[in-house]
């Protein structure tokens, strides 16, 4: 891959893990996962190291090419447990801290020095949610000037989400850059922005829904600008869930959940969303039913694409006296994420 990186954000959890794991090794080469710790509201130190072994531990594992740690949502009392806690992942493994202009002084501090001991260098997350101000480029350079010029410092411009409600999403993001460039030499710089609509069941009453690839048409739109940095600029979304679905703190042993679900499909413009079924005596007929209607589509990409369209494939193909294959709520993310990761670096320049 000699093209720009992909930089998925993803949440520590099994199915995303599970999904990175299975990626083939030509993809995984270019991708470079941000982390996100779930948000852990009112754990206790003990708990609090716990719960990042649980999900820092198999994200890390399988960051074989690196990527970066994310607790974006830590309470202040957490701060210093979660450095340490985090930390191990940094030393040991391929991961790198993350902080932001945003985030206390103690978090930023923490984050620092764990750059500074792990070699592995820092990622500065500068989130623009709607209009860019200049007061985030005068904190960032009190940022990258604590870091100092031993640290190697990558910048991951978060626009949150991005949908067709903020056109101007592009030319935010170019203000964005044009202030943040010249603060320091980059390591690297990435785009970041996410998508996906928030589901619900009435936006699939029918059965199926479409949102266009906003955050895409973002990046695209920065990338053919005359400046210096666009061609080497990164992408970045949220594969494909909503950047809403990374604060949901865990809920173990949770039980009932909506009767429906979803399956989800990404073509060159759009997300194609089908509804399933979680529970109901026609749960095998209506979810083979959703995964018929992603292998029909004239932008199916073949069951060879990728172990996404695999899984696709074999759900649509299988018979309806067996719920064998048909999956649920983790298997349905796991293959979205599949075949989204794999079809997004085959179609970046380079890819």
């Amino acid at each position: 891959m000699s093209g720009p990186l992909y930089v998925p954000v993803l949440p520590a959890r099994s199915h995303a893990a599970e999904a990175f794991r299975l990626l083939r090794p030509d993809v995984l080469a270019a991708v470079r996962p941000l982390w996100n710790l779930p948000s852990l509201p009112g754990a206790a130190s003990d708990a609090l190291t716990v719960s990042v072994e649980k999900y820092a531990g198999p994200a890390s594992a399988v960051s074989r090419h690196g990527g970066w740690i994310d607790a974006p949502y830590e309470e202040d009392a957490q701060t210093d447990v979660l450095a340490e806690a985090l930390a191990v992942y940094c030393e040991w493994g391929r991961l790198r801290p993350v902080t932001g202009p945003e985030r206390t002084g103690s978090q930023q501090t923490a984050a620092v020095e764990t750059a500074r001991r792990c070699r592995q260098g820092l990622g500065v997350r500068v989130r623009v949610s709607g209009e860019w101000g200049d007061h985030l480029g005068e904190s960032v350079r009190s940022l990258v000037a604590r870091a100092g010029p031993e640290v190697p410092v990558d910048l991951l411009l978060d626009m949150g989400t991005v949908r067709d409600d903020r056109p101007d999403a592009g030319k935010e993001a170019r203000r964005a850059l044009d202030s943040l460039m010249p603060l320091t030499a980059w390591r690297g710089v990435s785009l970041l922005g996410g998508g996906f609509p928030q589901v619900t069941a009435e936006r699939l009453e029918t059965g199926a829904c479409e949102e266009s690839r906003a955050e895409w048409n973002m990046w695209h739109e920065v990338r053919a600008t005359s400046t210096a940095y666009a061609r080497g600029l990164g992408y970045g979304d949220y594969g494909v869930q909503p950047p809403g679905a990374l604060a949901q703190p865990p809920a173990p042993g949770r039980r009932g959940g909506p009767a429906w679900g979803v399956l989800r499909y990404t073509t060159a413009t759009s997300y194609l969303l089908f509804r399933t079924a979680t529970r109901g005596t026609d749960r095998v007929a209506v979810n083979r039913a959703a995964a018929r209607r992603i292998v029909e589509l004239p932008e199916f990409r073949g069951a060879s694409a990728g172990q996404g369209e695999e899984w696709f494939s074999d759900c649509a193909n299988g018979p309806m006296s067996s719920g064998r294959g048909v999956g649920g709520p983790k298997e349905w993310l796991r293959a979205g994420n599949l075949q989204h990761l794999t079809y997004v670096v085959r179609s970046l320049p380079g890819g």
